[in-house]
């Protein structure tokens, strides 16, 4: 049995990201004791899926500055050069180099980049499935994934204030994307 027959619906193309149906999130330890969590709201990116769902990439920008933690003073202070200096890198980027599968779960290997700093991270991957036709009439796929990154790989210090955050930063996707 093929990847593929194993992905009730899998249909080969180029797909969207819909930001309006996507989420960013990510959370990091404060104090040790809690998490604070966020968002990036603006988000792009293709998907091409191959015949071999395991030849399929991936291309995401996010747009640094769409940042939300529900809170403007945080928010603002993120935004600067201690954490992701959005005026000098006013996009994170992902870029898949391969994909295999894990039991049940696909693992998507690929190249981040945050704050001009390239690193090989790997996205633990549930495909949600398709459905034959979304809102816009279109074909639609959706997917979840997640990843564990350091901060400090990127050279997101946070300054005086990173004592207070742990290193490790819990990065989870929830995506939709239509057919193009």
């Amino acid at each position: 049995m093929t990847a593929a027959t194993q992905i009730p619906g899998y249909t080969t193309g180029t797909w969207t990201i819909d930001p309006v149906h996507t989420d960013v999130t990510f959370s990091v330890r404060h104090l040790g004791v809690a998490k604070v969590r966020g968002r990036f709201a603006d988000v792009q990116g293709e998907i091409v899926t191959a015949e071999n769902p395991l030849e399929s990439t991936v291309n995401v920008t996010v747009k640094t500055a769409s940042l939300d933690t529900n809170n403007e003073q945080r928010d603002g202070h993120v935004r600067t050069e201690e954490f992701l200096d959005v005026q000098n890198y006013p996009e994170m980027t992902f870029r898949s180099t391969g994909i295999r599968q894990d039991g049940d779960e696909y693992v998507i290997s690929g190249e981040l980049t945050v704050r001009g700093v390239t690193k090989p991270i790997e996205l633990r991957t549930e495909v949600g499935g398709f459905a034959p036709e979304g809102p816009a009439g279109v074909p639609v796929l959706g997917l979840s994934a997640s990843t564990e990154i350091n901060r400090s790989d990127f050279g997101v210090t946070g300054g005086a204030a990173g004592a207070m955050l742990g290193e490790k930063v819990k990065v989870e996707l929830d995506v939709e994307a239509a057919k193009a």
